[in-house]
């Protein structure tokens, strides 16, 4: 594994190693050490997949607050999808910066969410599946979001938007969003 750092404090492409001979491959997609060397949790107690029938379709910009921020690793196991990451951490030097990777089917990358970032997808393929590994259990009533189009962070979505839903269209603009993070 090879942490490749993003420009934002936390966030990591992480690169995958493959191990392959005459019966096929292996691939590590986790490991407690590497990770709790560059500060990231030591364990995700909860796994979670989605499944985006339409290309276009945007899912986001998600964050859950303390008590239940959460650490997210991100993987592409169907598809492609271009995928956003947004500091919304109090006194972070890249607070409001935003962060755009294009994760396919195969590529052998992970990406790590750090807590205090919202995160969103759009998916570039139909039929797109994406495995996130969180660090901290669902909590509704600490679900928030930014808005996927918010004229202040400018994100060039790569295709058309072709599905939202009626929640990710609700969230506030930055101008409305209180404080965030850990």
């Amino acid at each position: 594994m090879r942490f490749e750092p993003t420009g934002i404090p936390g966030l990591f492409l992480v690169h995958l190693d493959w191990r392959t001979d005459e019966r096929g491959g292996f691939l590590r997609l986790f490991d407690a050490d590497a990770f709790a060397a560059q500060g990231l949790p030591a364990a995700f107690p909860q796994t979670s997949l989605s499944a985006t029938r339409q290309a276009g379709t945007i899912r986001g910009l998600h964050l859950q607050r303390p008590p239940f921020a959460e650490v997210k690793l991100v993987r592409c196991l169907r598809g492609a999808l271009f995928d956003v990451v947004l500091d919304l951490r109090p006194g972070s030097t890249t607070r409001l910066q935003w962060r755009a990777f294009t994760l396919r089917e195969g590529d052998d990358l992970l990406l790590a969410i750090p807590q205090g970032c919202a995160h969103g997808v759009q998916t570039l393929v139909d039929g797109t599946e994406v495995l996130y590994q969180i660090s901290a259990p669902h909590a509704p009533d600490h679900a928030d979001g930014v808005r996927f189009d918010d004229p202040a962070l400018a994100i060039q979505w790569p295709l058309p938007v072709t599905v939202v839903s009626t929640r990710d269209r609700g969230w506030p603009l930055l101008a409305g969003l209180p404080s965030c993070g850990p």
